[in-house]
């Protein structure tokens, strides 16, 4: 969807109704975290968030809870001191973890306003530009979770307000409390669920989406090919979608998105993740990333868009897909990361 022109800004998007402008693709830092990526280090994570800024990305997410002690935001906050008015940096409350780590919903008021305080220390910044509610607390109404964020917009520590993991029904509740500006639910192209109700109810209320998972953890990057050798200890085997026929059904769309890719120019992780960016309703989408190189290959699906063919082809691809294998991506535990 192309945007309207007064939510343009040099090819950055508007979001919501705020003045907040975001380039097409931001940063995701979960993989800095540490907690389930491999082979994560510092200097390459510092390394990633400089490559970042400097390929035109000016959006950095984060949370609360991206590592045991905060390790993402304070990564952060090293890698954009003298910067900070160039960026929009967003982070999220409700989500911490005990000292076995072991994950916790908590989205009482009083400890979304203590995470969001922990936040600007981890970061040494004055405000977070869009501070998210991670995920709906099962003991909180998300009403009540929602007076926290009224109350940091009010005290000037957020400049936005933003939902992560809602549903419509929790969306509709939360916003009539404290508007939001941005939700943050998953979404690419095997997992497409919110098109039949999340955009909808955003593109009605004039609220941006800004999606996580754009490469369903790398695998739509198209280098997880048939034959890849995991890490006994890669999570992402958890996910029917690296497992039996759905893993090989999607090598076959990789296998188109390859002469796609080819006949453009392009990598197939820039072919995904500019569909992506370009469907209704999105505003950004966030590619996470632990190393330079990765950032710098998807920050290259900005500046251009798919030729009208080439988009054609790939809802015709999607579709066909989707009829025959129906929902990718879930957990074969059904437990859910915190992202």
């Amino acid at each position: 969807m192309t945007q309207p022109a007064d939510h343009l800004q040099d090819g950055r998007r508007r979001l919501g109704y705020s003045e907040l402008f975001v380039s097409p693709i931001g940063l995701g830092t979960w993989p800095i975290a540490g907690m389930t990526s491999l082979n994560v280090n510092d200097d390459d994570s510092l390394a990633t968030i400089e490559q970042a800024i400097e390929c035109g990305i000016n959006l950095i997410d984060t949370a609360h809870c991206y590592g045991l002690h905060g390790e993402s935001e304070m990564l952060i906050g090293k890698s954009i001191k003298g910067l900070r008015e160039r960026l929009v940096v967003t982070s999220k409350g409700g989500i911490h973890w005990d000292t076995q780590a072991v994950r916790h919903l908590d989205a009482r008021p009083a400890t979304i306003i203590s995470e969001c305080e922990t936040s600007l220390r981890r970061m040494e910044i004055e405000t977070i530009d869009l501070f998210y509610l991670h995920a709906p607390d099962p003991d909180v109404p998300v009403t009540e979770s929602a007076t926290a964020f009224a109350r940091l917009m009010k005290s000037g520590k957020i400049r936005a307000t933003g939902a992560s993991n809602l549903n419509v029904e929790q969306l509709t509740q939360f916003h009539c409390v404290c508007p939001i500006t941005a939700v943050q639910p998953p979404y690419n192209m095997l997992q497409r669920d919110i098109e039949n109700d999340i955009v909808p109810w955003c593109l009605k209320h004039n609220v941006s989406i800004i999606n996580y998972w754009p490469l369903m953890k790398g695998l739509l990057a198209g280098k997880i090919r048939r034959g890849h050798s995991f890490d006994p200890n890669d999570k992402r085997l958890t996910y029917d979608v690296f497992q039996g026929e759905k893993f090989e059904s999607a090598q076959r769309l990789l296998d188109e998105l390859d002469a796609i890719a080819k006949s453009l120019g392009k990598s197939v992780a820039q072919i995904v993740v500019n569909w992506t960016f370009n469907q209704p309703g999105i505003a950004s989408t966030l590619c996470g990333a632990k190393r330079n190189w990765q950032i710098r290959e998807t920050a290259g699906a900005m500046g251009w868009n798919l030729d009208d063919a080439s988009r054609s082809r790939i809802v015709a691809l999607l579709n066909q897909f989707q009829l025959h294998q129906g929902p990718f991506g879930r957990r074969s535990d059904r437990a859910r990361e915190p992202r």
